[in-house]
């Protein structure tokens, strides 16, 4: 059960995940709660409008029509990406629907068909209506696109959702019979729901790629990843393998601090990977290993380790050291592919890595 968010924390939510927030007149109270519940919510529902224009159609989503009184929705999509926040409650966008659909949304597993219409979606859904003439021609813009999947995640990180599956966002032709929307080229609601999982993995802040650059002879120009640590020590028992954590990551300008993270890269890339780390407390002749680890996702949901690329193995003289080691390779995209850094050492008692840092050039596979 998931209690709505406030206006100011959907709000603050959709900027984390880079939305281009627009509001509305007094959108933060519009809503019809007075018509029936809202909540606990379940999901995220994506619309099309079957209008064009962004402000007519904001006005539209906003005041409603003679025969369904506004909000239409909480948020216009318009076509450059815009979010605009018409609605704050019960909105009066999903209807009645398929209770085994809402059923299957709760447990983020495969969504049934939809043949029933039993369940009011209004009390359980957030809604977007995306400006679209709805006539499977009227083409959708990648930045329009790009905003839903923000949008979309941004909700299911603020509540927590999507750690089981990816079906929390859906669209309203998933939920209701005879309904088509959203629909036409450019869209299609299991790419939504990729994207979304995929930018899940990351911080709110976090970027796609959009493929690889080329330089002015043609030639690819590979992308750069940088991860460091800042004040965080990790303990490494003997005869263990350790993964470390990066609590920093640099954004191509300056560190940020984040949340410690195990994953330095995720495919399908190849790559060139310098992993550095400094140890202290090593025995004389204790071996100390490092290894760049694959790890997949399971049928469980956890990841698990599924390989290694060849270990660098030093043997110090003893107390504190520096290693360095580079490894080349490729990475599977497939059930989410990704490295971490794992270390190993067989002395007698516990060493420390009180420093690490992981940086890889990288281009699509």
């Amino acid at each position: 059960m998931a209690t709505p968010l406030s206006a100011d924390k959907l709000l603050k939510a959709l900027k984390d995940e880079g939305v281009k927030v627009a509001e509305y007149k007094s959108w933060r109270t519009h809503n019809r709660n007075g018509a029936g519940a809202w909540g606990p919510v379940h999901g995220v529902m994506i619309h099309h409008t079957v209008t064009s224009g962004t402000d007519s159609s904001v006005a539209l989503c906003y005041n409603g029509r003679s025969d369904l009184p506004g909000p239409l929705c909480h948020g216009v999509i318009a076509k450059d990406g815009t979010v605009h926040l018409v609605g704050h409650g019960r909105a009066n966008h999903a209807g009645k629907g398929d209770g085994d659909v809402l059923a299957a949304v709760i447990a983020e597993r495969d969504l049934p068909a939809d043949n029933e219409s039993d369940t009011d979606g209004n009390v359980h859904f957030y809604g977007f209506e995306c400006i679209n003439l709805g006539d499977n021609k009227d083409t959708w813009p990648a930045a329009q696109v790009e905003a839903i999947v923000r949008a979309s995640a941004a909700i299911c990180r603020a509540h927590g959702w999507g750690k089981e599956g990816d079906t929390s966002v859906i669209g309203h032709l998933e939920w209701q019979p005879g309904k088509v929307d959203p629909r036409g080229p450019g869209i299609s609601m299991g790419d939504v729901r990729r994207r979304v999982a995929e930018r899940l993995r990351h911080d709110a802040g976090w970027s796609p790629d959009t493929g690889d650059q080329e330089d002015e002879e043609g030639d690819i120009v590979p992308k750069r990843s940088l991860y460091g640590t800042h004040e965080y020590t990790r303990t490494i028992q003997p005869d263990t393998w350790t993964t470390l954590h990066f609590n920093r990551q640099h954004d191509g300008k300056q560190w940020v601090e984040k949340e410690p993270q195990a994953s330095i890269l995720f495919g399908p890339i190849y790559f060139t990977a310098s992993i550095g780390v400094r140890v202290k407390g090593l025995q004389r002749g204790a071996e100390f290993q490092i290894r760049l680890a694959r790890y997949q996702e399971g049928d469980d949901g956890t990841f698990e380790h599924t390989g290694a690329l060849p270990i660098n193995s030093p043997v110090h003289a003893g107390g504190d050291s520096h290693f360095t080691y580079t490894w080349t390779g490729q990475l599977t995209g497939s059930r989410k592919g990704r490295l971490r850094v794992e270390v190993i050492h067989f002395g007698d008692e516990p060493v420390t890595v009180d420093w690490a840092l992981a940086e890889a050039l990288h281009w699509a596979a």
